[in-house]
């Protein structure tokens, strides 16, 4: 009976000798990926639409705000000015805001920092 033959992996790495004598494997540097800058889309208050258009144009424009939070973000735009709609990278942010505009509502962008 003959014994089956072990292949041997072949090194995709070389190693190099330091003065010291050691075997030292050359890393590569890992790449590090800075997160996309984050954007606020807004909502101003008006004096024209009613508060039940608002709440159904932000569910119909981010269809991940829940029927509460939608109430909650016209509640603050009434309340205050201004409510905070969405926080989210820069291409779905202009979306947002320029598809609430259409909409006839005031809607504006800013960074998140």
């Amino acid at each position: 009976m003959t014994s089956p033959s072990v292949a041997h992996p072949i090194a995709t790495q070389t190693p190099s000798r330091e003065s010291g004598g050691a075997a030292v494997m050359e890393k590569a540097p890992e790449r590090v990926r800075k997160p996309s800058p984050r954007y606020k889309v807004l909502l101003h208050n008006d004096p024209v639409n009613t508060m039940e258009y608002v709440v159904s144009t932000l569910r119909q424009v981010v269809p991940s705000l829940s029927e509460q939070d939608a109430i909650a973000v016209m509640l603050e735009a009434h309340n205050t000015g201004v409510g905070l709609v969405i926080v989210c990278d820069l291409e779905p942010a202009e979306f947002y805001c320029e598809t609430l505009k259409a909409k006839g509502l005031s809607s504006s962008l800013e960074p998140e920092s």
